[in-house]
């Protein structure tokens, strides 16, 4: 196996990053390009012998980084950021590559963002404070303690934003780090790995393992020495870490999928609700966040839909790296077949494609919307993660919340209306742990964000991250009775 390969001209290390020295594996796996489908190279195939040389890494680096300074943690993450912010065009290029997002999405977006998680968290250390407080005259003072060694698992819809917003609060906290990158997009995590490298991070700070799934992420998460998992995915993949991390009692933060509706009220501004619809084939459907299910008032919903598919179908999809592209690929074959599943099964319970409903050259599908679903249906319920959006109908506002909660998830809701006291009503009895009215995916680096029910454990952001990455400590201070030692 070739150390490096060339990807759009850029050279990524395919090893792993192990107490700062680059860690070949036995076996690899191959990473291919969703664009075309083509292999872009062999990466190296971590396994529990890479997990535990990790994880010892990072433990063995714990005491040092986690009595550095505040201000020396600070000054570090600043120097990554600066070096994000010198490589965005290689970072672009090779994530696009890599999982097939649009080159213009990460240019102008996605890795100026990168390097604003490491500044925020950096800025975040540095102010981060609790009001001391008295009980009976004794003095209390909280601090944020660094708590060890974190395994961070990162998925590939958003690798290197996603890692990153995981990176940067564990590592200003104190903690170090080992990220495991998905296997279907793991190149910028070896750049981000480089970066950290150049910007001074001491050895073992920061440790990047490669491989697949259960294969290494079991001897991850179930490692003792490790003090706290952060992980973004799938449910079925969070309950094996969950069952893996019960064994040490290591605490847990895990942002899973959703199953989001947009509600568009009859006095909403039709064409804002249309922009907010459309925008939801953001990333080929491969968010999250995504609202999914469109529940429309009934009065608006054949003008909704009208507007809806005129806008829809004049999205352009093809190839990423295209300035005029709005849709690119889906991840992988396996994911490709997954969506299309989803469609056949909906279709072929009743369901109606009003457009899409098939797959395109490649790992391209068509940007679909589906009516005529019934709300216990699998279309409706499970969550698909490709472009793919049902639509139904509502009667009136009670109607419109009932619909909207009726899922087994709560990541994020979506409302569209012209009505201040109803968006204060139906937002108050929303079940999501984001809800966005008259906009979609204004995020905000100090807003908690977490899902509720499947969707997910725990909040992140600001404070919150804090409080997760650190073990508080409360200090309660008797008063007087200090001796002099002048």
């Amino acid at each position: 196996m070739a150390d490096k390969i060339t990807v759009a001209g850029v050279a990524v290390d395919t090893r792993h990053w192990i107490g700062g020295q680059r860690v070949a594996s036995a076996e690899t796996f191959t990473d291919s390009s969703p664009i075309d489908g083509q292999p872009i190279g062999e990466i190296a195939r971590g396994g529990p012998a890479e997990a535990r040389a990790a994880v010892a890494a990072a433990k063995a680096a714990f005491p040092g980084w986690a009595a550095t300074s505040r201000a020396e943690r600070a000054r570090l993450l600043h120097a990554i950021a600066d070096g994000v912010e010198k490589r965005i065009e290689e970072l672009a290029i090779v994530e696009t590559t890599d999982n097939g997002a649009l080159l213009r999405s990460h240019r102008r977006g996605v890795m100026p963002r990168v390097a604003h998680n490491f500044r925020f968290f950096a800025d975040w250390l540095l102010t981060l404070e609790h009001e001391d407080f008295e009980t009976r005259g004794h003095a209390n003072h909280v601090s944020w303690d660094p708590a060890g060694p974190c395994v961070l698992i990162t998925p590939w819809n958003a690798p290197l934003m996603l890692a990153t917003w995981k990176v940067a609060p564990a590592l200003a906290a104190g903690n170090t780090v080992v990220l495991k990158p998905a296997e279907w997009s793991p190149l910028t995590a070896s750049l981000l790995a480089d970066i950290a490298a150049e910007a001074g991070l001491p050895a073992g700070v920061l440790n990047v393992v490669q491989g697949y799934g259960a294969e290494i992420g079991d001897a991850l998460t179930s490692d003792p020495d490790v003090r706290r998992i952060s992980f973004t995915g799938s449910v079925p993949t969070a309950e094996r870490i969950a069952v893996s991390a019960a064994a040490n009692l290591t605490p847990l933060s895990l942002e899973l999928g959703g199953k989001s509706p947009l509600l568009v009220f009859a006095d909403a501004d039709l064409d804002l609700a249309v922009d907010l619809a459309v925008e939801q084939y953001d990333n080929a459907g491969q968010v999250c966040l995504a609202a999914t299910r469109f529940l429309v008032e009934e009065s608006v919903a054949e003008e909704f839909t009208r507007r809806f598919v005129e806008k829809a179908t004049a999205l352009k999809q093809g190839d990423p790296r295209d300035e005029a592209t709005d849709i690119g690929p889906n991840i992988h074959p396996r994911q490709l077949e997954k969506i299309d599943g989803f469609v056949r099964r909906a279709v072929d319970a009743g369901a109606r494609a009003v457009i899409g409903g098939h797959r395109e050259d490649g790992q391209y599908y068509a940007p679909t919307l589906l009516t005529e679903v019934a709300q216990d249906s699998e279309i409706v319920q499970e969550e698909v993660f490709g472009p793919v959006l049902t639509l139904q109908t509502f009667a009136d506002e009670e109607e419109a919340v009932r619909l909207a909660n009726d899922t087994r998830f709560g990541l994020a809701a979506t409302l569209a209306t012209g009505d201040r006291e109803r968006a204060e009503r139906v937002t108050a009895r929303l079940v999501a742990g984001t809800v966005w009215v008259n906009c979609f995916f204004v995020r905000d680096l100090q807003a908690p964000f977490g899902g509720s029910r499947l969707s997910g454990v725990g909040r992140e952001g600001g404070t919150w991250s804090f409080d997760f990455y650190c073990d508080l400590k409360n200090t309660v201070t008797a008063p007087g009775g200090w001796k002099d030692h002048g």
